[in-house]
């Protein structure tokens, strides 16, 4: 390229470079004076306690307080002041929003603030500072717990309740109703329908973050406590700054909750119950609607006993260790570690699988649990339900060990005949049942009327069907005979749980004879018809004697019922 054609590019490059330097430069200037302009540093310190408190760092905040507050307020004060204040709003959320100037040594800041009882509200925060510039720290006021508050001013809320909604019956009648909660079917409400009562301290928080008041009643058991965020809707209210009212919500009714329960399913628990100490529960294991509950059906922790042979069997089966044509020899008792695991009775039994299932031989599911092992017992038992949080709020969550924590091979043998420190409810035991009849599919439990249903897969349909050929066996010619129903195929199994060892002298002078029935739970599990099951139930009698002589009867007279109601 000719010399004066490069020089006179040159000078073109030269000529636009030149206006991009002198931006630059006046860049450079502008960013001098807004870093040194007058506030900033106050206001970064604001933004800063704001957006601390979007992330809920209350011990961040705290720091950002001058010496005389921090001596005058510890740091445990200042976040129970804050919390206060948070549950008192039914705070959920703040969003920052603009930071202004400062007027006469207080900064205002706009702040979103998101509540669960009186939606957003877009109030100022006043945040009154000590010190200046890069010294300013902030000073404690109670204008700082809460945006909207003004010197002096403290949080409140008067809340209020809508009318309690109804609780119905599968059919429609009502459970309760009114303030009174009154029933046209007393009986069966009594069983089923719960209390109020004051809010328990231990939900006192909860209750409070929602919008209660601290003299509200709510649910404390049955149904009444089940639904009670349904049956209670919305409380409404007032929030108060002082004497100023910074928001007001009216309070929204909640819906009637029709539940599964069916009348006269749940008079034929009752009645078998006759008064006794026990809890039946029937579901519908189509669809894990919960038809009746009686007594103690989901609340008693019992142990399970024989019926417990029904999770270890299908454990057992699963793992291909076993076949229902496997031969047993004929024994009054098992040696585990050299221990010895007594049948009822001191009675021999043995043969078959299929046999030593329907007359509940522990001589041969002890060994036969310890063969399974800690591992695929209690994760058989997982999937049946046990050690999980129960679908029902309020029912107790039926237990096993862990596999690391169950013990030795003695102790996993007790765990698989339902002894040791296996713990369950009659309801827990019904969906046992169910889960057999469903051919291994286990129904979530509800209470809730037109759920769509909802299934574990807890084993295949060819173990379930095994399974279920020995429940057939119990009731057929077994321990729940009892339970046999005319023109009715039943599948079901006895148990009958130890309380206390009866096979030596007890030291305890108050010890009921070795053949008291206060030695024993009984237990019985059913569902019918089978093949077509439409209702399952389980019986709980505790401390009442065999499951083939109390329990199976009563469940026997809940499923004729129930067949005939359904």
């Amino acid at each position: 390229m000719p010399s004066g054609r490069r020089n006179t590019r040159r000078r073109r490059l030269l000529t636009r470079t030149a206006p991009l330097g002198g931006v630059a430069a006046i860049a450079f200037a502008a960013g001098v004076v807004t870093a040194t302009a007058p506030g900033r540093a106050e206001r970064q310190l604001v933004t800063q306690y704001v957006q601390d408190w979007a992330h809920g760092d209350y011990s961040r905040m705290y720091t950002l307080l001058d010496a005389d507050s921090r001596r005058h307020i510890s740091q445990a004060r200042f976040t129970a002041a804050l919390s206060d204040a948070a549950s008192t709003a039914t705070l959920t959320s703040i969003a920052p929003g603009r930071v202004g100037g400062s007027v006469g040594g207080v900064i205002p800041a706009r702040v979103r603030v998101n509540t669960r009882l009186f939606g957003t509200l877009a109030e100022t925060l006043e945040v009154p500072l000590s010190g200046g510039g890069s010294a300013a720290a902030i000073r404690f006021s109670d204008t700082l717990l809460f945006p909207g508050l003004r010197p002096g001013e403290r949080l409140t809320r008067h809340a209020r309740l809508p009318p309690r909604a109804e609780l119905l019956a599968s059919d429609g009648t009502a459970l309760a109703r009114g303030p009174h909660r009154t029933s046209p079917i007393p009986n069966v409400a009594g069983e089923v329908v719960g209390t109020l009562g004051p809010i328990p301290s231990a939900e006192a928080a909860s209750y409070t973050a929602k919008g209660y008041s601290a003299t509200a009643k709510v649910g404390l058991t049955g149904l009444e406590r089940i639904f009670q965020d349904r049956l209670a809707g919305r409380p409404g209210g007032t929030l108060l700054a002082g004497d100023r009212v910074l928001a007001r919500t009216a309070p929204s009714k909640g819906r009637p909750v029709t539940t599964t329960i069916d009348p006269a399913i749940e008079r034929a628990a009752i009645g078998a119950r006759a008064g006794r100490v026990a809890g039946i529960a029937v579901m519908d294991p189509r669809t894990g609607g919960v038809l009746a509950l009686a007594g103690e059906a989901f609340s008693d922790l019992q142990p399970p006993g024989s019926t417990m042979k029904i999770i270890t069997v299908t454990g057992a089966l699963d793992a291909g260790i076993v076949k229902l044509t496997d031969s047993f020899p004929v024994m009054t008792s098992a040696t585990i570690d050299g221990y010895s695991l007594q049948n009822a009775g001191g009675e021999a039994c043995g043969g078959t699988l299929l046999n030593a299932f329907a007359v509940s031989c522990n001589s041969v599911f002890a060994p036969l649990g310890a063969r399974l092992g800690a591992q695929r017992l209690v994760s058989i038992a997982e999937r049946f339900g046990f050690n999980q949080p129960p679908s029902i709020p309020g029912a107790a969550e039926s237990v096993i060990p862990s596999a690391a924590t169950i013990g030795d091979d003695l102790a996993v043998g007790s765990s698989a005949i339902g002894q040791g420190m296996v713990q369950t409810t009659a309801l827990e035991m019904t969906d046992v049942a169910a889960t057999i009849a469903m051919a291994g599919r286990r129904p979530v439990p509800t209470l809730l009327a037109g759920q769509p249903p909802r299934f574990v897969q807890v084993t295949s349909p060819r173990v379930a069907r095994l399974v279920q050929k020995m429940m057939i066996a119990v009731v057929q010619f077994g321990t729940g005979t009892a339970a046999q129903i005319p023109g009715v195929e039943v599948a079901g199994k006895t148990g009958t749980a130890e309380l206390r060892n009866t096979t030596g002298p007890s030291s305890d002078p108050n010890a009921p004879p070795p053949s008291s029935p206060q030695n024993t739970d009984s237990w019985f599990v059913a569902y019918a018809p089978v093949g077509l099951p439409r209702v399952a139930a389980g019986a709980l009698f505790p401390a009442q004697g065999a499951g083939a002589a109390t329990a199976a009867p009563a469940a026997h007279d809940v499923l004729v019922a129930a067949l005939h109601a359904h």
